[in-house]
């Protein structure tokens, strides 16, 4: 123990983080295992390489992006949609189909205390309940009961499955929902220091939605799925309550394609809006962010006159097992955000900062599609599919939701 301390010391001053320890002689024997334990876990060679690189300008110059295709959904004939369904009834009734609900965040964008999930959309019905509901639809429609895996986060893990606990599953197979948690990063400051919480604990931030490939892989639900028979598996985030998780044709184009990964897009309202969009990047299907696109591009229109880079990507993805698999094992780049972040000083006082004063890291889930060589897209309507829950007031905010979801129920 003496021994390993030590280790772990030499480790700190090398890397200048000696500061992690400020609080330890403070410290019950537990609180002490906790913080070695953090300190142990971290990657102290990335988190330097990370941080060099907020230093650096994004470079994508030499990147050759391109237009991607895709397939409009309303444009399918009866027939074509006919033929796409009947080949994806057969993977749902097959049992063949998982679903994926991304809910690591917490509320605090839409003033609600607790996590995203728990926040009450229609009524007293949560964002979790309505998600639930459209998954047992489902269930009665094709006689089975789906799979349905949710990632948390540290944060907010407990709180979700007492909130499950507490609401008896919403009447769910408790046997068919699964837990697991998002990996963390710790956080650094402009000088490239570890920050500390108020508590003397590292100050760690989620690792972004990319991290959901690490996550099934540490948390064995690859191997469940695997077990279950699943071939693919559906994933999109929990503050969009019209997402249609079960979609025949989706799964049936995608096949039909020889796609092992496919996604859901939407039109772009308007060439300005902050959305990434879909792309060919170097030949291999991507993302490009708003914050990439030049003005030139996001104006650039076809014959038709439809934006040439119009595809919005808004998290509405579908993987096979293999691609889970495979991805489980890259390691995807990481991004950094400049973020407001309390933490203690050198003093052992907590800061709170009024401007940007740390590093998150995190990686993408569009960042995994260019691992492989294609991709099929489905372009889908946004008043059927997408009432996003993201803002306190304004676009894409509990009114605006609240009306797309029921102008739907009563429309379908």
């Amino acid at each position: 123990m003496v021994e390993n301390f030590k280790k772990l010391k030499e480790t700190l001053t090398k890397f200048g983080q000696e500061h992690l320890l400020l609080k330890y002689n403070e410290m019950t024997d537990s609180e002490k295992k906790q913080l070695i334990d953090q300190i142990s876990d971290i990657d102290f060679e990335l988190i330097s390489k990370l941080y060099e690189n907020t230093k650096k300008d994004v470079e994508y110059s030499d990147d050759k992006i391109e237009p991607i295709s895709y397939v409009d959904k309303a444009n399918l004939t009866e027939e074509e949609k006919q033929n796409y369904s009947e080949i994806g009834e057969k993977i749902i009734k097959e049992k063949k189909l998982g679903f994926i609900t991304m809910a690591g965040g917490q509320g605090t964008r839409l003033g609600h205390n607790g996590p995203k999930g728990t926040f009450p959309l229609i009524g007293e019905k949560t964002l979790f309940e309505l998600i639930c509901d459209t998954l047992k639809k489902n269930n009665n429609i094709y006689n089975v009961t789906i799979p349905w895996y949710i990632m948390t986060s540290k944060e907010n893990n407990d709180e979700t499955i007492n909130f499950f606990e507490k609401k008896n599953y919403f009447n769910y197979p408790k046997e068919a929902i699964f837990f697991f948690k998002q990996g963390e990063l710790p956080m650094v400051n402009e000088e490239g220091k570890i920050l500390l919480d108020k508590n003397g604990f590292v100050k760690e931030a989620a690792d972004g939605h990319g991290g959901i490939f690490e996550a099934l892989y540490q948390s064995n639900l690859l191997d469940d799925m695997k077990s279950r028979g699943l071939e693919w598996l559906f994933i999109s985030g929990i503050d969009n309550p019209l997402v249609k998780m079960v979609d025949p044709i989706f799964i049936g184009l995608t096949i039909k394609n020889n796609c092992l990964i496919a996604g859901k897009s939407l039109v772009k309202s308007k060439p300005e809006e902050k959305v990434g969009v879909f792309c060919k990047r170097n030949g291999r299907p991507s993302v490009i962010e708003y914050t990439e696109i030049t003005d030139e591009m996001s104006k650039m229109r076809d014959e038709k006159g439809e934006l040439l880079y119009g595809e919005a990507h808004v998290i509405m993805n579908m993987f096979n097992i293999k691609a889970l698999e495979m991805l489980a094992k890259n390691k995807l780049p990481y991004h950094s955000a400049h973020k407001k972040a309390e933490y203690i000083n050198e003093k052992g006082e907590l800061v709170t900062p009024t401007e940007p004063n740390a590093y998150k890291f995190e990686s993408f889930i569009f960042d995994s599609f260019s691992n492989l060589d294609n991709m099929l897209i489905m372009r889908v309507k946004r008043e059927e599919e997408f009432a996003p829950v993201k803002n306190a007031k304004g676009e894409d905010s509990p009114e605006t939701a609240r009306k797309l979801f029921n102008d739907y129920q009563k429309n379908n």
